[in-house]
């Protein structure tokens, strides 16, 4: 399969995941800091679209378009010829370039310089956990590859 089709049939497929998630985060959001009530999205973009319901539905079309977005970009990952660092590089601009924008549009980061700064620093830290984890997670699987290869022997 090119390249191409590959990155549009896992962006189809990442807008009902993008999705998914995204309700999940205002659930568990609401279980932490909304004292008993849902907090579909926060007060400022209510405000900003008119009524609830239109930012409810602008938060979940952008959070459909993020899933989308990570999920498209995970084909960076099986790009044989890139090496790691190039990969992580690309596909972290990559992300970025899509999270940043709709974080601000959907106020989930303060609209202030230091605000998409610390936003911007929250995002690489977890970037960076999530990578690294499935960086020693990959690496134990060819470990275990290698033993069974090794065993052959």
């Amino acid at each position: 399969m090119n390249i191409k089709k590959k990155i549009l049939l896992r962006a189809i497929s990442g807008f009902p995941l993008g999705l998914a998630i995204g309700y999940l985060i205002t659930i568990v959001i609401s279980l932490i800091w909304a004292d008993g009530y849902y907090a579909s999205c926060v007060p400022e973009l209510a405000e900003m679209m008119g009524s609830e319901i239109n930012a409810v539905i602008l938060q979940a079309l952008l959070c459909g378009i993020l899933g989308m977005g990570f999920a498209g970009c995970s084909v960076i990952w099986e790009i044989e010829d890139w090496g790691i660092a190039k990969q992580t590089g690309i596909y972290f601009l990559i992300v970025s370039l899509v999270m940043m924008p709709i974080a601000y549009i959907t106020y989930w980061m303060e609209h202030s310089f230091w605000g998409v700064v610390s936003y911007f620093g929250i995002f690489a830290f977890i970037f960076a956990i999530v990578w690294a984890i499935q960086y020693a997670r990959a690496k134990r699987n060819v470990k275990r590859m290698n033993e069974k290869m090794e065993s052959f022997r």
